[in-house]
């Protein structure tokens, strides 16, 4: 029973892995997702007939002029700065298609999954209970992340620029698509967090049977974890602005990260651990700690009459724990090229390093790879859920 989840996992793999070997490079426009030519001395470039291209320059610091020597002798010596990356690559347009067509696939799986997750869960009287309440509202989330981002990515790399670039609206649209997928993620994040100490709860009050319907707790929960989401991705929307540059004379705009204030040039710099600590770290330690809590009082309470008399009622929420663990799982195995990507760009890059090019082109493809991977984090859900869970299986089935 479990060979179709496997399978269909290898094949999204493969597609990834395909897409990502034939890109080396990625444009300014897709800076907005925390890419690598944000750093000082890399800028991206893009060309009408070769498709976008990355070059690596001198930074700020190597194009300054020094001055010294005494007053009847002035000696300007500039810093050589380290020569660019001769090999360049583009993206070709088989490629382009192939992403497009991932693109597509995941729109499409995760469209009709999350509907019908949110579906099974308001009509069926039985399924609205405190752990469905935070799935739905993952599965909303995911939804959301879906209409927004999916189709702007898949029209940015196709035309090769920014939507709507010129117009007022192409600006609101820059700082909305980053707020929604960092609030999507945020989303994501706290409820899996939610649901990890939802399950040891469950497991810690093993003899409360739990009736139909949605506890007050769970509301609040719900809530904030939606409003802490829209707090933490205002920065996104702050900080995001059109760009204008020019190339090979002509005047392009994109969107990316432009910080104008102090926070945001602070904001800017630790991006990258923030993300990886927060949106990362955070829900991987919350589900080990209080999974082990769990586990540790199964263990505590093995025997009992009552426990025996329950048994059917605690395989449903040994069922309910399996299933938020293999959500977690895959999070993780989703999300960590895309973060390993960002930090070994923090730590081992270096814009004067004689080896750069070679460590450009890796993390570049690793970058890339890594947000094909996080975003089938988006449509995949559903498919665990269907697999893992025999209920939602089930009421699947009645839907159709």
């Amino acid at each position: 029973k479990e060979m179709p989840s496997v399978l269909s996992v290898h094949v999204l793999v493969l597609m990834a892995c395909m897409t990502a070997s034939g890109m080396c490079q990625i444009n300014s426009a897709e800076a907005e997702k925390g890419s690598l030519v944000q750093s000082t001395g890399l800028y991206s470039t893009i060309s009408p007939s070769t498709g976008p291209s990355v070059h690596l320059g001198a930074s700020g610091a190597d194009a300054q002029a020094v001055v010294s020597g005494s007053s009847n002798e002035t000696v300007v010596k500039r810093l050589i700065p380290p020569p660019m990356c001769l090999q360049m690559t583009s993206i070709n347009d088989y490629f382009k298609y192939i992403n497009t067509t991932i693109s597509v696939i995941v729109f499409v799986v995760g469209l009709v999954g999350n509907a019908t997750l949110l579906r099974i869960i308001y009509r069926n009287k039985c399924m609205r209970n405190g752990p469905n309440a935070l799935i739905a509202s993952l599965a909303l989330g995911d939804l959301i992340y879906i209409f927004v981002d999916i189709p702007i990515t898949a029209y940015k790399l196709l035309a090769s620029r920014f939507p709507f670039s010129e117009s007022s609206f192409g600006l609101c649209l820059c700082k909305f698509v980053p707020f929604v997928q960092k609030a999507s993620v945020g989303i994501t994040v706290l409820t899996l967090c939610a649901l990890s100490v939802d399950r040891y709860r469950a497991v810690a009050s093993w003899s409360r049977v739990q009736g139909v319907g949605i506890p007050l707790f769970t509301v609040i929960e719900i809530v904030s974890i939606w409003v802490l989401s829209l707090i933490l991705a205002v920065p996104e929307a702050v900080g995001f602005d059109i760009i204008t540059f020019s190339y090979r004379n002509e005047t392009m705009r994109t969107c990316m990260l432009s910080p104008k204030s102090n926070f945001m040039m602070f904001y800017k710099d630790a991006k990258d651990w923030w993300l990886f600590g927060f949106y990362f770290c955070v829900p991987l330690a919350c589900t080990g700690f209080f999974y082990t809590l769990m586990t540790s009082e199964m263990l505590n309470h093995r025997n009992g009459s009552l426990r025996i008399a329950l048994s059917e009622h605690l395989k449903q929420r040994r069922e309910v724990a399996k299933a938020v663990f293999c959500l977690v799982l895959i999070f993780a195995l989703c999300w960590f090229p895309l973060h390993l990507s960002r930090i070994l760009k923090k730590m081992v890059y270096h814009s004067n390093d004689s080896s750069r090019c070679e460590l450009l082109s890796f993390l570049l493809v690793l970058n890339y790879l890594g947000m094909n991977l996080a975003t089938f984090n988006s449509c995949i859900n559903p498919i665990i859920l269907y697999f893992v869970s025999k209920k939602f299986k089930n009421y699947r089935y009645e839907s159709m």
